[in-house]
């Protein structure tokens, strides 16, 4: 933790605001002082304190919770037009405050909002990736959101602990850091008197039989204890370590001192779009697979050709995510197909080479290449 140089922080709506909405000053203060003191510490400070000089990115929630008050709103609204207004107006908020509290320390900020469509394509996501690393060369802070003010199932996300999560990859992060309102993960209700703090989890056999609970309560962010679990799970399971605990306690983990709860590494990283493409996209039809197909796709790693394909379900177009299905129904793969649902039903169980002596060479090609496809755990 200690020697982590690019680090991911992901703070909670209910870290910055009120309980009644709008920003409150002072804690987002007390979070830039910590974070300028790591980004600015000079390599003896490093050596005395523990504070490497470091490159952060922020993913802050907080824009709709912003907005609330401005508006007139006494809480998170439930309908999506009046939570895509609250966030129209408070994400403006947002960053000011930001761009205020971090110029008192001589730094920039930069906005990032990103939905999954920005990051599950290709050409979108290898953008994504030069934009925030070219501001972190630049020496500013990041500050990424989701583009709330535009997102439909995305305004859903979990609070952006999902986001954070797989901010961390799309980075390269060293780290990733969730600050809660509680100061780590419980093996139950952290006010019961008993729980116990969960100091580190190696892999998923150390969760099981916990109570994690539910989404939050306070009524101004959306995320709880499970979307931050299931967060660092997906951090984790690409390669990243992360550290869950509270904002109040961040200096403590960003200077490696023991806090909350650590996640070890479960796995390895792997192509980052892909892990956007698993975790972040909203399929928008469905290719049922003959068995054969589903072998060659699950068991073999190969593209999807129009021969192995049994039925098409929904109204997509080329380029938009796409579940693969067995006969059965159950996903075994999600990929970005390279056809409109209208075009499909021609194309069904014929070969490349025919498809593309009747149609023209267009047609001599995948459904789904192999490069804009993962697998789904069982």
């Amino acid at each position: 933790m200690r020697e982590a140089r690019r680090v991911v922080i992901k703070v909670g709506s209910s870290s910055l605001t009120t309980a009644a909405g709008g920003l409150d000053a002072d804690r987002v203060d007390a979070l830039v002082d910590v974070l300028a003191k790591h980004i600015d510490a000079e390599p003896g400070d490093a050596e005395q304190a523990g504070l490497p000089g470091r490159e952060i990115v922020l993913v802050s929630s907080g824009a709709i919770a912003a907005g609330l008050a401005p508006l007139g709103l006494a809480k998170r609204p439930r309908d999506l037009a009046r939570q895509q207004a609250a966030a129209s107006v408070g994400q403006g908020l947002l960053v000011a405050r930001y761009t205020a509290s971090f110029a008192r320390y001589g730094r920039r900020v930069g906005q990032v909002l990103l939905t999954s469509d920005d990051t599950s394509r290709r050409a979108h996501y290898r953008n994504a990736y030069r934009t925030l690393d070219q501001l972190l060369a630049m020496g500013a802070v990041p500050i990424v959101n989701e583009n709330d003010t535009v997102a439909t199932d995305e305004i859903r996300f979990g609070d952006n602990d999902r986001l954070a999560a797989l901010v961390a990859h799309l980075v390269r992060a060293d780290l990733l850091v969730l600050l809660s309102d509680v100061d780590g993960l419980y093996d139950g209700n952290p006010a019961t008197p008993g729980t116990r703090r969960i100091s580190q989890v190696r892999g998923p056999a150390d969760l099981e039989g916990i109570d994690i609970g539910s989404a939050g309560s306070a009524g101004i962010g959306t995320g709880g204890m499970v979307t931050k679990v299931e967060a660092a799970g997906i951090a984790a399971g690409a390669g990243v370590p992360v550290v869950l605990t509270s904002a109040v306690h961040a200096a403590d983990a960003l200077a490696g001192r023991e806090t909350g709860t650590y996640f070890h590494p479960t796995g390895r990283r792997a192509a980052g779009r892909l892990l956007w493409l698993a975790h972040a996209s909203t399929p928008t039809g469905a290719l049922t697979l003959d068995e054969g197909a589903v072998r060659a796709v699950v068991d073999r790693r190969t593209s999807l050709l129009p021969a192995g394909i049994a039925g098409v379900e929904g109204d997509f177009s080329a380029g938009d995510p796409v579940e693969l299905r067995d006969t059965g129904g159950r996903a075994v793969a999600r990929g970005l197909v390279n056809f409109d649902a209208k075009e499909l039903p021609r194309l069904l169980g014929r070969t490349t080479h025919e498809l593309a002596r009747e149609l023209g060479p267009a047609y001599e090609r995948e459904v789904v290449h192999r490069d804009d496809l993962v697998l789904l755990r069982p």
